[in-house]
């Protein structure tokens, strides 16, 4: 019945038509009204038809009426990222947003513009958001407080700038005490004019309490902590050993010098590889994947778990996984000196890394060794003293020439070094870990960039309906105002439009002290990468065919291309596209999931650090420059902050936003862009997950290149007016 709506409201004749009317044009007896109604309701709330004026039904984009999920960031503005994927993204402005939170799927109508006399004028796409279509997340964490007249919960969401009004506490198990960690029921919220209401369904407890405040993280993302009996009665039910059965049609590869390279405290081994030389100038390089699609079947509780989280979530503390431990860490984990199923892809490769042919099939392997990416590095660094050492010289040399090769077509270079946070056995921060993309980790993402490639384009040639990783091309009036910013500090910048230019910019501000900043500002401006049936290609990597192939333990797109490479009876487009969306979405909740729970923890040390009075310096870089501080990117801590003007003693800094630097009035020391500075946290504000530094010398007599001394202005600077905190610009 859906389809026959859909297709009668796209008809070109078609009028605008209510129930009664459409019940006639369906050639529906009058007994199926009520069907007729609850379809287009189910269709409404899909954002696939919408309801005017006199209940009538229409498609959507008759009234620039766009459905689409939407993304808020820090200072209320939204970006729809729109269910039809030939439409660009539209902002939506702060006043515009109605009562929608983060990630909802609502309907917005696009703000169509005169063109006038100008008609090829770009125009940034912006629109109003009408309708709510459905509510992402219904239960909000935060902080209970008392006002005059009633109770309130600040949510810990800084994307939601309104306070919840809630009525006093009761059946959530101990009374509530002002300051709690609570969960909110959030009801009705019919205008952003007032605030939303909603009821407290758990106390989670006092937010220094022991433990609550990755309770907090996992509410608040709406992670699990346990799996459903059923799911654990499969996965068990299923073994730990590789049974004899299990090997039939396999290509026997447990004679093979298999190995996986993962980091150290890695226990779902995803991946392994083995590479021969069978010629002078060829190699055999063999790209071994977990085959989870063996065990975790369609229809069955394991799978539908699956699908539901989307993907592991890997919190500071603990992994939430996306497959019980049985299977993610146990059977299908290639782990050394056991029997594992496999779905391979080998390759045979050039000596100057180009791909000449790919074959792909099942296989059983029997790894020989796992090393850490610490252990591969060293091993690297010296001269190889057994066979198995001497393939990974031979590995790493190839992985490089493959490097070469995908930078030559034009890949981007946008890596930038992670941190890992260490916890003592209380929770608390024990130090952090600078993880550097050296060739230990570059050899094998290499090798899975390449076996990615190989399958897209073996799904592209058979046809197949499949999930592909996309990575859109940025917007073009992003890219201008980001070329704007790069030749407003006298950095050469070329038509960003080109792959080649932006390559040649990338290379050009690694040699610049500014270069990290204008680097961060480059990454900000592109769009972010998702899932998607349409084989969109991968602007970041510059490949037209891309998927994700190499991760179907922790990631569900992954056992999804298994499936369609390999198996018959793949799913229907529509439930493609649904499950594209649902793990690029549970993706996203991952990540901030994953970048909340690093913040709960590092916010407690620098408030412990604050409190001691004997605050630690760190090297920092200055990221922006406004008119009440700059913001700065603290390695030392893996987190950015603002660094106020009132916390700037030396001088009163006025703000020149033709240059977006600050000038002392007296000293004529300026803070630009790219300054080296040292640092010391000052103040954090939980309520707005941001932290404030202050600007210290340096204890070990480094100088300080941000302060650096110009005698002449070339244009007056305006006063930095207030002390108000701001954040630095972000999407979300």
């Amino acid at each position: 019945m859906k389809e026959q709506i859909t297709q009668i409201l796209g008809q070109k004749n078609y009028v605008p038509a209510n129930v009664p009317e459409l019940l006639a044009l369906l050639h529906f007896r009058p007994g199926q009204q009520q069907e007729l109604q609850e379809a287009l309701r189910e269709l409404e709330r899909a954002g696939l038809i919408v309801r005017i004026k006199g209940n009538r039904y229409i498609q959507p984009r008759e009234a620039d009426l766009i459905p689409g999920r939407i993304r808020m960031n820090r200072q209320g503005k939204g970006f729809l990222q729109p269910d039809d994927a030939t439409i660009k993204e539209i902002a939506i402005p702060m006043a515009a947003t109605g009562t929608a939170l983060h990630e909802d799927r609502v309907l917005v109508r696009r703000n169509v513009p005169p063109k006038g006399l100008r008609p090829n004028t770009a125009e940034s796409i912006t629109g109003e958001v009408v309708r709510i279509l459905e509510r992402r997340r219904t239960q909000i964490v935060g902080t209970l407080q008392r006002g005059r007249q009633f109770l309130y919960v600040i949510p810990d969401d800084p994307r939601i700038p309104h306070d919840i009004y809630v009525p006093e506490p009761r059946d959530s198990g101990r009374p509530a005490r002002m300051g709690d960690k609570v969960v909110v029921e959030l009801l009705e919220w019919e205008s952003r004019q007032t605030n939303p209401e909603g009821e407290v369904i758990e106390i989670l407890g006092a937010p220094d309490a022991e433990g609550v405040d990755m309770l907090s993280v996992l509410r608040q993302y709406d992670l699990p902590l346990h799996f459903p009996k059923p799911v654990l009665e499969e996965s068990h039910a299923i073994g730990s050993t590789v049974a004899a059965a299990d090997l039939s049609g396999r290509v026997d590869c447990r004679g093979h010098q298999v190995i996986t390279i993962d980091p150290d405290d890695a226990k779902d081994f995803d991946d392994a590889i083995c590479l021969e030389r069978v010629s002078p100038d060829q190699w055999r390089l063999w790209v071994h994947i977990a085959d989870v699609s063996h065990y975790v079947k369609p229809g069955t509780a394991l799978d539908a778990e699956a699908r539901k989280r989307g993907n592991s979530t890997y919190l500071v503390d603990r992994v939430i996984p996306m497959l019980p431990e049985s299977l993610s860490n146990e059977l299908c984990s290639l782990k050394p000196e056991v029997d594992r199923l496999t779905k391979c892809v080998e390759f045979l490769i050039s000596n100057d890394g180009k791909v000449l042919n790919a074959k792909f099939y099942a296989a059983v392997i029997h790894s020989k060794r796992r090393f850490s990416y610490a252990g591969v590095l060293d091993i690297l660094q010296r001269k190889p003293a057994a066979p198995v050492e001497q393939m990974l010289h031979h590995a790493n040399d190839l992985a490089q020439r493959i490097r070469k090769v995908r930078f030559k077509a034009g890949s981007l270079d946008l890596d930038f070094p992670e941190s890992k946070i260490r916890l003592d056995e209380d929770g608390r921060v024990l130090r952090i870990e600078r993880m550097e993309n050296d060739v230990s980790h570059q050899l094998i993402e290499e090798y899975m960039l390449l076996a990615n490639e190989a399958v897209a384009g073996r799904l592209m040639g058979l046809h197949r309906p499949a999930v592909y990783r996309v990575h859109e091309q940025p917007d073009a009036r992003r890219l201008q105002d980001y070329r704007e910013e790069v030749l407003s500090h006298n950095v050469p910048c070329g038509n960003l439009s080109q792959s080649a230019e932006v390559q040649k910019l990338l290379r050009h501000l690694n040699t610049l002290p500014i270069g990290q900043a204008l680097k961060i500002g480059f990454l900000k401006s592109l769009t972010r990468a998702r899932y998607a049936m349409e084989p969109l290609g991968h602007y970041g990597l510059a490949k037209k065919k891309y998927t994700h192939f190499t991760s179907p333990i922790r990631r569900y797109s992954d056992l999804v291309v298994h499936r369609a490479l390999f198996e018959t009876g793949t799913p229907t487009a529509a439930v493609l596209h649904e499950t594209a969306e649902h793990i690029s979405n549970t993706e996203r909740n991952s990540a901030d999931a994953e970048r909340a729970s690093k913040d709960v923890k590092m916010f407690a040390y620098l408030e412990e650090q604050i409190r001691s009075g004997q605050p630690v310096s760190y090297p920092a870089l200055v990221t922006d420059v406004r008119n009440f501080g700059f913001f700065v990117d603290v390695p030392g801590l893996a987190m950015s902050g603002l660094v106020p003007l009132s916390a700037v003693e030396d001088d009163f800094y006025m703000f020149d936003p033709a240059r977006s630097r600050l000038v002392g009035r007296r000293t004529r020391n300026v803070i630009s862009l790219g300054d080296k500075v040292t640092v010391q946290p000052a103040k954090v504000d939980k309520f707005k997950k941001q932290v404030d530094f202050r600007l210290v010398n340096d204890p070990s007599g480094l100088k300080r290149p941000a302060l650096q001394r110009h005698s002449q202005m070339r244009k007056k600077p305006t006063q930095a007016a207030g002390k108000k905190h701001g954040s630095r610009r972000s999407r979300g």
